[in-house]
């Protein structure tokens, strides 16, 4: 089977959050499931500089009034097709916004070119190879099966997944005219979103088959507190959705044999995570203590529910934990953490930014990390503590629900609970979780148990691959019924 995969970001190309991952883990994952994938990304300078060998594949001389090329690489696995359009994306910034961090003006364009170029590969623009099947991420590639609906050749199979439906690429009425699409697309079965242009919304009604990255995140986002207003179109297309967990990639993320740690460690070793431990203590300047050391590794919003950390910081440092964060996000919230770093200098520590290898670090030496997101599609923090030991405190929401083993007593008796959970998500109950996280690390036998059932969990894209394999051929059926 070959799919093409759509996406805007690529693990270990250029990554902004868990899209990324995904787009980078699963074609290698769905290898071993008999189906050989190519990804479409934009060729950002970052890319252009790591991926030297490369191919022209594809000339496009007018992609939205710009001439661009494909060009076809391998890397790390990955079999690359990479969309050289220099004036869209050969500048200065992140892949969606400029030095100033604030989102470049004609995102719009370059992310409809690169549907379109989607398009075009997909409906045998390259000399050589085409897909059996489309599958398409988030509103920076759910133009794809747009232009294919509007286009004369056969259509064939398209899925679309959504990462998170907070991010919807909408966009102004004016805007149309430039998408080159027929006039008769702007209409409430195509791109016209409340009188304006709706990328995610125009993929969502295009696609054959919609997914999203977890169980519950599927169940939830049918609902107006979640829907974001598509909850209605998502109703009506809910035959077609479907919701598949999200899997982390093991090589990558193995506490055996990750260059990033101080110290390597299996469940058979693990005392040898004291020094990560002393590790992270030292790189954010916390004292050596006999409580638990929590980490946080987020966005620092009001999404993943940094706003209700920040309020219960006092009471968490009363109990004798520590707390290192590494995130970086609102301005009001990294001067909240800020505050609390100073007030509780040795206790509470902040790294603004983002830095992988810290990262890595940070889950094989804390004791717990924190995740109290309002709304979760999947997460993947989560995935890497239960791999690394490092015991997932969450909300109970989406992929965090679907993952997490609270620690109630029942779980506990029959030794399957791998973090603490609570509901609803408000600051008290996260209170009230914390308070009972430190409980659990005062009895080192129950929590290494808890560490040890967490390390044992499945948590690679082994079973997932097979769920997105399973999906695809049920699509090709369809298409040929």
């Amino acid at each position: 089977m070959q799919v093409l995969s759509v996406a805007s970001e690529v693990y270990p190309l250029v990554k902004t959050g868990g899209l990324a991952d995904v787009a980078g883990a699963l074609p290698l994952a769905l290898a071993h499931h008999g189906v050989s994938v190519k990804t479409l990304m934009p060729g950002y300078p970052a890319v252009l500089h790591a991926v030297q060998d490369r191919r022209r594949v594809m000339v496009i001389d007018n992609l939205l009034g710009e001439p661009a090329e494909i060009l076809e690489a391998h890397y790390k696995g990955l079999d690359l097709l990479i969309l050289d359009c220099p004036a869209l994306f050969d500048r200065e910034g992140g892949p969606y916004v400029d030095e100033a961090a604030k989102d470049h003006p004609d995102n719009w364009r370059r992310f409809a070119a690169l549907s379109k170029a989607g398009a075009l590969i997909a409906q045998g623009g390259m000399e050589g190879w085409r897909p059996d099947l489309v599958h398409v991420h988030d509103w920076q590639a759910a133009l794809v099966p747009v232009y294919m609906r509007y286009a004369t050749e056969p259509e064939i199979p398209t899925l679309i997944t959504i990462h998170n439906i907070a991010f919807q690429g909408q966009f102004g009425a004016e805007i149309f005219r430039g998408l080159h699409l027929p006039p008769h697309a702007f209409s409430i079965d195509g791109v016209e979103y409340f009188g304006g242009v709706g990328y995610l919304k125009a993929g969502l009604q295009a696609s054959w088959a919609i997914s999203t990255v977890s169980p519950s995140y599927a169940e939830e986002i049918l609902t107006p507190e979640f829907g974001m207003g598509l909850e209605g179109l998502l109703a009506y297309r809910a035959a077609d959705l479907t919701g598949i967990v999200n899997g982390i990639d093991a090589n990558v993320w193995n506490p055996e044999s990750d260059p990033h740690i101080k110290a390597h460690y299996g469940m058979g070793s693990m005392k040898l995570r004291a020094a990560n431990k002393q590790a992270v203590a030292e790189r954010f300047g916390l004292y050596q203590g006999s409580g638990p050391l929590f980490c946080v590794i987020s966005r620092l919003t009001w999404q993943k529910g940094m706003d209700m950390l920040a309020e219960v910081i006092d009471e968490l440092v009363q109990t004798g934990a520590r707390l290192a964060v590494l995130g970086s996000g609102d301005r009001a919230l990294e001067n909240a953490f800020h505050a609390a770093a100073q007030q509780h200098s040795g206790r509470v520590s902040l790294v603004t930014g983002y830095d992988e290898p810290l990262s890595h670090l940070m889950q094989a030496g804390c004791d717990g990390i924190v995740i109290p997101s309002r709304f979760e599609p999947c997460g993947l923090t989560q995935l890497y503590g239960l791999r690394y030991g490092c015991i997932p405190i969450v909300a109970r929401t989406g992929g965090l629900n679907d993952t997490v083993i609270d620690a109630s007593p029942a779980a506990l008796s029959a030794k399957a609970a791998t973090g603490v959970s609570f509901s609803p998500i408000i600051a008290a109950n996260l209170r009230r979780a914390l308070r009972r996280a430190v409980k659990l690390y005062q009895d080192p036998k129950v929590w290494t148990g808890m560490q040890k059932q967490g390390m044992k969990s499945d948590v690679s894209w082994d079973m997932s691959a097979g769920l997105y394999a399973s999906r695809y051929s049920d699509l090709l059926m369809r298409k040929g019924a």
